[in-house]
C-alpha cells in the first residue's frame, strides 16, 4: 500500500509504460560548513513586531538542526527568548554587540549590520 501512495506522485505525468515504477528522489540537506566558513550578519529589526526590537542573525547555511542548536546556544548564553526558522535566528531584544562577540568566540565569521 505504501508503494501506491498517490499524494507523493502529484504533479507527475502519466506513463503508458507497464513496467514504470515511480521513484522519488530524496532531497538532501546541505552539509553545514565549519564555523569559520560561515558569513553571518547580525542586525536589528522592529517591523511587524509591535515596536519591539529583535536581533536577527542571517546568512547561516547548513542543516536545520545545526541552526537550531546555534540559536539555542545564543539564547541560553544571553538569557533571553527567541526562535529559529527560515534560515535565521531571532533573539528578543537589542543584543547586536553581544551576539556578534559570542559568534566570534564560537569561531563564526560574524559581522554587525545596521
Amino acid at each position: 500500500m505504501a508503494e501506491n501512495d498517490w499524494k507523493k506522485r502529484l504533479g507527475v505525468v502519466y506513463s503508458t509504460n507497464p513496467d514504470f515504477t515511480f521513484t522519488r528522489e530524496e532531497e538532501t540537506e546541505p552539509e553545514t560548513p565549519e564555523p569559520s566558513r560561515q558569513r553571518l550578519t547580525v542586525t536589528i529589526d522592529r517591523k511587524g513586531r509591535g515596536g519591539k526590537q529583535v536581533t536577527l542573525v542571517r546568512g547561516f547555511t547548513g542543516r536545520e538542526e545545526d541552526l537550531k542548536e546555534l540559536g539555542k546556544a545564543l539564547k541560553v548564553k544571553l538569557g533571553v527568548g527567541g526562535s529559529t526558522k527560515d534560515g535565521e535566528i531571532t533573539v528578543q531584544g537589542d543584543f547586536r554587540d553581544k551576539v556578534t562577540a559570542l559568534l566570534t568566540q564560537m569561531g563564526y565569521n560574524a559581522k554587525r549590520g545596521n
